[in-house]
C-alpha cells in the first residue's frame, strides 16, 4: 500500500509541476507529461520497472479519448469520411511500411525484420496528435481532419497487423526469444495471461473471423438498442456517481471484449461512441468520461517518458537518433506526398505532415508481440522501443515547429481552395465575423447544429482556435451552399460584410430555395431595404439593439427610473418600426437617402412625433407585459 501511494504521489507531482511550466512556455501539456516522465524515470530513478505495466492501464486514456471522438460524430458524418479513411490512410500505411521496409533492407536487415519494422513504424500516435489537435483548436482543420481519418484507419489496420506479423517469424529466432521469455517471467506470464484470456485463440481462420464479426455486431446492437434503455434507467435514480460507473463499465466493457478479440480496445469505443451520438445522454457521457480520459492520458504520456531506458540511449546514442530521425523524415516524406495528392492546402500540408510523422503507442504493443512470436530479437525489440519513444517525444517539437513557422503565417500563403465541407445542419451560417459569432455560439450554446462558412481565412483559423468548427469558402457560390446542405435547411443567416454579396445571396436563396426562412444583418437604412426586397425574412440593423441599450443605461445612468426607461425603451423601438414600414413605402432604391424628399419630409414628421407618443406611453398604466418588471403602482388596473 505504502509503495503504491508514493508511485501515485510522484506521478502527480511531476504532472502538477511540469505541465503547467511547459504551457507556460508555449510548448504544450503533451511535451509537459513527457518531460515530467523523464525527470520522474531515468533522471531520478523515483519509478521502476512497473512503468510499463502502469502505461499499459493508462492506455485506457486513449480508449476513452476515441469514445470522446466518436460522439462528436454520427454515422453520416463517418460515411462522409470515407474518401479520406480508406484511400488517404490506406496509403499511408502501405506506402511508409513499404519505404521504412526498404531503407531497413538498405541497412542490412532480413526482410522478415524489414517488412515487420516497416509495418509497425507505419502507425502513428493517436493520443499525442489528438490531444495536441484538440489542445491547439486544429483538430477541425482541414489538416486535423485529414490526420483523424490516417489515425481511425490505422486503428482499424492494427487488426490484420496482428495477423500477418507471426507469418513474418524467423526460424532462428524462434530459440533466442523462448530462452528470453524463459528469463524473463513477467513478460511470459503476460501473454500466457493473454493467450488463455483471448477467445480468437488458436481458433482457425474462418472461426476467428466469425467471432470477430459477432463481438463487433454485440457492440452494434448494444449500443442501439440497449444502451439508452440502460442509461435511462440508471439515470431516473438520480445518483450522479451512479450513472458515472455506468458510463465507466461501458468503456472498460467494449475495451475489453475488443481485447478478447484482438481488435484495437480504441477502435472498440470509437464504434460505441457513433452509435451514440445522436442520444439524448451525449453530453452526460462527455462530462462524465472527460476527467477520465484527461488524467489517464497524462498517465501515458508520464509512463512513455519514464519508460526511455537511459542505458541503450547512450550506449549507442547516433544510432538511436539517427533511426529516429530517419523513421520521422521517411514518413515525412509519405505525408507530404499524400497532402499534394489529395490536395491539402499548404499550411495543412505541413500540419499533416508534423502530426503524424512518429511512431506511435501501438508500436510498444506490437514490437512486444512480435519479440513473442520471434519475429524480432529480443535486442532489437528494445532498441526499436526507444526509438518508438524518442520519436513519440519530439512530435511536441514538431507541432512548436508548426506554431512558430508556419502557423503566424497561414492567411498569407497560398490562396486558399474552399475547405471540403462534410457537415450538414438546420442552420447554415454565411459570415463568422463580430456579428455572426455571436449569433453561432447562442445557436451552439442552446443545442442548435450549425453549419458556418466565411470567405476570410483568418477568422475560420481564430473560429478554429477556440475549438468551433467552421468552413472556408465563399457562401455565395452555389456549390458550397449545397455541399452546406441548403435544400434541407431551415434558416440562413446571412452576417457577411460585403453589402452586395449579402444581397445577392438573399436574393438567390429566395429565388432558388423559397422554403429557407432567411435572417440578415442590415448595415443602414438603406441595406436593410435592400435586404427586404431581396426577400429577407427578417433584417436586423446591426447597431440598433446596441445604440438603444446604451441610450437606456444613459437615462439610468441620469437618474431616471429603470422602469420608466424600460418603457420609454420600448416606446421608442415601437415607433421605430412602424417608421421603418411607412419610409420603406417611399423608399427609391439610392443608396443616398437624403436625396429622396419624400422620404426626408416623412422622417422630420416621424421625428416630431417621437417625443409626443413616448410621453403618451409612460403616462399609460401598465399592461401585462410590464407586471413581472416592478410592482405596479397602486390603483394599478388590468
Amino acid at each position: 500500500m505504502d509503495g503504491m501511494l508514493f508511485q501515485l504521489f510522484v506521478y502527480l507531482c511531476a504532472a502538477v509541476v511540469a505541465v503547467p511550466i511547459a504551457k507556460r512556455l508555449g510548448l504544450g501539456s503533451v511535451l509537459g507529461y513527457l518531460i515530467a516522465g523523464i525527470i520522474i524515470g531515468p533522471a531520478l530513478g523515483l519509478v521502476g520497472d512497473e512503468t510499463s505495466e502502469i502505461r499499459h492501464f493508462a492506455e485506457l486514456g486513449v480508449v476513452m479519448m476515441l469514445f470522446l471522438i466518436g460522439l462528436e460524430l454520427d454515422p453520416s458524418t463517418l460515411w462522409q469520411m470515407r474518401a479520406r479513411l480508406l484511400g488517404m490512410g490506406g496509403l499511408q500505411v502501405a506506402l511508409s511500411a513499404l519505404l521504412i521496409a526498404a531503407a531497413a533492407l538498405i541497412l542490412g536487415a532480413d526482410w522478415r525484420l524489414a517488412l515487420a519494422v516497416g509495418l509497425i513504424f507505419s502507425l502513428s500516435s493517436t493520443a499525442i496528435v489528438m490531444q495536441t489537435l484538440s489542445e491547439k483548436g486544429l483538430a477541425g482543420t482541414q489538416g486535423g481532419r485529414s490526420s483523424f481519418s490516417v489515425l481511425l484507419f490505422q486503428d482499424i489496420a492494427l487488426v490484420p497487423l496482428l495477423a500477418v506479423l507471426p507469418l513474418l517469424a524467423s526460424p532462428e529466432l524462434m530459440l533466442i526469444n523462448a530462452d528470453a521469455l524463459a528469463h524473463a517471467p513477467t513478460a511470459a506470464n503476460a501473454v500466457a495471461q493473454v493467450e488463455e484470456m483471448s477467445l480468437v485463440a488458436g481458433l482457425p481462420g474462418w472461426a476467428h473471423g466469425l467471432v470477430v464479426l459477432g463481438a463487433i455486431a454485440a457492440i452494434l446492437f448494444g449500443g442501439y438498442f440497449l444502451s439508452r434503455p440502460l442509461l435511462r434507467f440508471v439515470a431516473e435514480s438520480r445518483l450522479r456517481e451512479i450513472f458515472t460507473a455506468t458510463v465507466l463499465l461501458l468503456v472498460v466493457g467494449i475495451a475489453l471484449l475488443m481485447t478478447l478479440v484482438d481488435l484495437s480496445p480504441a477502435l472498440g469505443t470509437f464504434i460505441a461512441g457513433v452509435i451514440l451520438a445522436n442520444s439524448e445522454f451525449r453530453h452526460e457521457l462527455e462530462s462524465d468520461i472527460e476527467p477520465f480520459k484527461g488524467i489517464l492520458l497524462g498517465l501515458f504520456f508520464i509512463t512513455v517518458g519514464a519508460g526511455i531506458d537511459v542505458e541503450i540511449l547512450f550506449g549507442d546514442f547516433a544510432t538511436v537518433l539517427g533511426l529516429t530521425l530517419g523513421v520521422i523524415l521517411l514518413k515525412g516524406c509519405v505525408l507530404f506526398g499524400l497532402a499534394r495528392l489529395f490536395r491539402l492546402k499548404t499550411p495543412d500540408r505541413w500540419l499533416f505532415t508534423l502530426g503524424l510523422a512518429q511512431a506511435g503507442e501501438f508500436g510498444f504493443v506490437l514490437l512486444n508481440f512480435s519479440m513473442a512470436n520471434s519475429v524480432i530479437a529480443t535486442e532489437d525489440a528494445k532498441l526499436l522501443s526507444l526509438v518508438v519513444a524518442l520519436s513519440m517525444l519530439l512530435t511536441p517539437a514538431l507541432f512548436v515547429i508548426y506554431d512558430k513557422l508556419i502557423q503566424p503565417h497561414r492567411s498569407r500563403m497560398e490562396p486558399a481552395e474552399a475547405d471540403e465541407i462534410d457537415e450538414q445542419g438546420p442552420v447554415i451560417i454565411a459570415g463568422i465575423g463580430r456579428f455572426g459569432q455571436i449569433v453561432n455560439r447562442l445557436l451552439i450554446a442552446s443545442g442548435v447544429r450549425t453549419v458556418v462558412l466565411d470567405h476570410e481565412a483568418a477568422q475560420i483559423e481564430t473560429q478554429h482556435r477556440f475549438g468551433i468548427k467552421s468552413f472556408f469558402g465563399d457562401a455565395t457560390r452555389p456549390d458550397l451552399l449545397h455541399a452546406a446542405g441548403i435544400e434541407d435547411a431551415q434558416l440562413l443567416i446571412v452576417a457577411i460584410d460585403d453589402r452586395d454579396r449579402a444581397v445577392q445571396l438573399v436574393e438567390y436563396v429566395k429565388r432558388r430555395y423559397p422554403s429557407v426562412k432567411v435572417l440578415a444583418r442590415a448595415f443602414d437604412m438603406n441595406h436593410l431595404y435592400l435586404l427586404r426586397k431581396a426577400g429577407a425574412d427578417v433584417a436586423l440593423r446591426e447597431v440598433f439593439d446596441a445604440s438603444l441599450r446604451l441610450g437606456a443605461e444613459a437615462l439610468k445612468e441620469l437618474g431616471m427610473h429603470p422602469f420608466k426607461v424600460e418603457k420609454m425603451a420600448r416606446a421608442f423601438r415601437r415607433h421605430d418600426e412602424a417608421g421603418l414600414d411607412q419610409l420603406y413605402e417611399l423608399w427609391d432604391e439610392h443608396p443616398d437617402v437624403s436625396r429622396n424628399r419624400a422620404i426626408m419630409a416623412r422622417a422630420r414628421e416621424h421625428r416630431e412625433t417621437l417625443a409626443q407618443l413616448m410621453e403618451t406611453d409612460r403616462l399609460q398604466l401598465h399592461d401585462r407585459t410590464e407586471r413581472g418588471w416592478t410592482p405596479p403602482p397602486t390603483g394599478a388596473q388590468e
